[in-house]
């Protein structure tokens, strides 16, 4: 009877919100699929849903806090902006969202004051979009009058676990990017440096898909059960991120065919053919992107007809591992090499070398020309050291046996050829008798 009034109130709150019992569940599905759970999870995902739903009536919402730091706000614009059923509007009445710059309907001295007591409160969850920017003193990025770094670790310590949405918040994503006036760096190795020990699960992107965020805070925040997700060694989701795009792209029979496309506007584009001579970093790049897709599962980068950019590659040990400095020039099959600020693709000083190998070969030959070491070729000993001083043990054969020099008679050539080879063994003998 208790399970029946919580399922009417739960239909209730979702119907007044246009949400329909079959769009609910099919939202479920959809979250299971994209947290790597099967179909058999979609029933637990559902009941912690609506147990969430019915906690709006009492207050007992899971509170979530999501900062900004060095971002363009694109992570928050993609979560916002999922279309039906309207998870953003059943996500931000299943969570509290009780401080985003960008979501918040309060501002100024109110908001700031929501952060503070969630703070206080305690279990929350804190989600972090941007890159962390440590130069001059952490003045690089400033809020309410207080600097990026000092708002992390403020609310990083007091939270459960912290999400790091977006390739900037897992490595300083474009902002890491040389020369890095700034010092961006990756909220994961940022809190470590702290020496904060508080749980960091990483999803990169630029901007992050949103199905993939409210994955992770279905398994953090609604069933709450942190052992459900599996975080490879980068700390992202491995169902989101062990499989590279090339695993699971539409176009990778052609790459196994070995039919490509080379210019924009050709006949092989027209065909659907693979990317990767036109700089597709698929091959290197782990996402679930050609299976989650994106536009509310319409399609993709490459289904578009673009090249994979790689913009969920992210080190979050090593902020110079960031997608734009390892991918661009994007429409380049290599990245760029730097000498301080000369940068240079590999491809025109492996012809260089090439050239210069060449050159310096020809040069050569007219020189060996010149002082006549090429007539006749190169000389040669007359006769082996080893025979001179060894007459009667002389491996060679030779015209004479203390001079040496060619045998010009046939016969003798003959008679030498026809000669039957000592035994192995009877050689070795020799070989080590005469050492002792």
């Amino acid at each position: 009877m208790e399970e029946n009034a919580m399922m009417t109130d739960a239909l209730g709150i979702l119907e007044s919100r246009g949400v329909t019992r079959r769009s609910f569940m099919k939202l479920c599905a959809g979250v299971a699929a994209a947290a790597g759970l099967s179909s058999v999870a979609i029933p637990r995902v559902a009941e912690a849903i609506e147990q969430s739903v019915i906690g709006a009536t009492s207050g007992d919402l899971y509170p979530v806090i999501w900062i900004e730091g060095a971002s363009c706000t694109g992570c928050t614009e993609s979560f916002a902006q999922i279309e039906t059923p309207d998870v953003a509007s059943v996500v931000l009445d299943v969570i509290s969202l009780n401080y985003s710059e960008t979501l918040s309907a309060a501002a100024g001295y109110s908001v700031e004051e929501a952060k503070a007591q969630t703070i206080a409160a305690g279990n929350y969850i804190l989600i972090y979009e941007g890159a962390v920017l440590e130069g001059w003193g952490g003045n690089a990025l400033r809020a309410a009058g207080e600097t990026g770094i000092e708002s992390l670790v403020e609310a990083a310590e007091s939270a459960n676990a912290v999400v790091a949405v977006g390739s900037c918040a897992v490595n300083g994503g474009w902002c890491a990017a040389y020369p890095n006036p700034s010092k961006a760096v990756g909220v994961q190795q940022y809190l470590q440096k702290e020496g904060i020990t508080t749980p960091v699960v990483n999803i990169p992107g630029c901007p992050v898909n949103p199905e993939w965020v409210m994955s992770v805070l279905v398994d953090v925040v609604m069933l709450q059960d942190p052992t459900l997700l599996e975080l490879n060694s980068f700390n992202e989701p491995a169902g989101l991120f062990n499989q590279t795009i090339h695993d699971n792209c539409e176009r990778r029979g052609h790459f196994e065919n070995g039919e490509f496309v080379y210019e924009f506007g050709s006949e092989e584009e027209k065909l659907g053919y693979c990317l990767y001579p036109l700089g597709c970093r698929g091959p290197q790049t782990k996402a679930l992107c050609g299976v989650t897709l994106w536009n509310n599962r319409r399609s993709w980068c490459v289904q578009a007809g673009a090249p994979c950019i790689g913009c969920c590659e992210a080190n979050p040990n090593n902020p110079g591992d960031n997608w734009v400095e390892v991918n661009t020039p994007f429409r380049a099959r290599f990245r760029d090499l730097r000498i301080q600020e000369l940068k240079f693709q590999p491809e025109p000083v492996a012809w260089a070398i090439t050239g210069i190998v060449a050159v310096a070969l020809v040069i050569h030959g007219f020189g060996m020309k010149k002082t006549g070491r090429m007539d006749g070729g190169a000389p040669f000993e007359p006769i082996r050291k080893w025979d001179k001083n060894h007459p009667n043990e002389a491996i060679g054969t030779y015209a004479d046996p203390e001079q040496g020099g060619p045998v010009l008679s046939a016969e003798l050539v003959e008679d030498n050829s026809h000669k039957p080879s000592a035994p192995a063994d009877e050689v070795v003998a020799d070989y080590e008798e005469s050492k002792e």
